[in-house]
């Protein structure tokens, strides 16, 4: 299966084909569709086989175990950084709590948050976890790489993939994600992103695809040559709705500026060069405030 866009719905994109390694002609196609997506609409759903379907059955039910945990315990993983460790449900948001696990790809880091949660230990859960984020994390890698070499800048090919770590956020109003790049997994329907042109369409559940969005940071190191789209997630109290989100994040103390080969007359520079975890900081400090926490609000030209 190659590329499709459904009615209302994002560009499907299969990565399964056995023979999808660099330089193949199957390779190619599949960037070009990749980065004509990212160019429309900074989102696509990805069919990728490399992760059996037990295992996200499995990632689910962890999720679904680590929500039905006494509130006193979730409250132990607090964190002050927004989007990490447990969010509680609010006023403003009375159908809606995560948890999100740092390094998730990495089992030491994994079993350390599981032990907080579970002090007797919980091996099936911290192995979920991370093998979960770890498969996922390949798909990140590949659609990243086929992006940089759209762009013709493979020099900086080590550069990005070593700049990056992983988030894995489990459970959310309208809003672009600060990261490079989101892989979400939802059991139902209920996420929409915004079209260039301020519509709103949804982005369908599949048990056998991923979801994956731009986020900010990589709009901004491409110079704005992908795009990043606004999405949130519709709501109600009828069933429990859980997905897994996959994020792709630049190490705190990375500069971002995009490659000089992304800027010229014809596409003058966005964003000034930031600090990864400076821009964290910003977020943290203006959301309680309700203040605009876009990259463009930090930073832009």
């Amino acid at each position: 299966m190659g590329s499709e866009t459904h009615l209302n719905d994002v560009p499907v994109i299969d990565f399964s084909n056995s023979n999808l390694k660099p330089g193949t002609s199957e390779w190619n196609s599949v960037k070009f569709q990749v980065q004509e997506a990212l160019e429309k609409f900074g989102c696509f759903k990805g069919i990728f086989n490399k992760i059996h379907p037990e295992l996200i059955k499995a990632t689910f039910a962890a999720t679904e175990e680590l929500f039905n945990l006494p509130m006193q315990t979730k409250l132990l993983n607090f964190s002050p950084k927004s989007g990490h460790g447990y969010i509680k449900k609010s006023p403003i948001l009375p159908l809606f709590e995560s948890f999100g696990f740092d390094h998730a790809d990495i089992p030491e880091e994994t079993e350390k948050m599981t032990n907080n949660l579970w002090p007797q230990g919980n091996p099936d859960f911290s192995k979920t976890i991370q093998t979960f984020s770890k498969q996922v994390s390949q798909l990140e890698q590949i659609v990243k790489r086929m992006v940089v070499e759209s762009l013709g800048l493979e020099k900086y090919m080590d550069e990005i993939m070593n700049a990056t770590y992983y988030l894995l956020r489990v459970g959310i109003y309208a809003h672009k994600d600060p990261n490079t790049i989101t892989i979400l997994n939802q059991n139902a329907d209920g996420l929409e992103i915004q079209t260039k042109d301020g519509e709103w369409i949804q982005v369908k559940a599949s048990p056998d695809s991923f979801i994956l969005l731009v986020g900010e940071s990589f709009h901004a190191w491409t110079n704005g040559r992908v795009h990043t789209p606004y999405h949130r997630v519709l709501m109600t109290g009828k069933e429990a709705r859980y997905s897994t989100g996959l994020f792709a994040t630049f190490k705190a103390g990375c500069m971002i500026k995009p490659p000089e080969e992304l800027v010229d007359d014809d596409h003058p520079l966005l964003y000034e060069p930031f600090d990864y975890g400076e821009f964290g900081t910003f977020r943290d400090r203006e959301y309680p405030k309700g203040a605009d926490i876009s990259l463009k609000a930090y930073c832009g030209l």
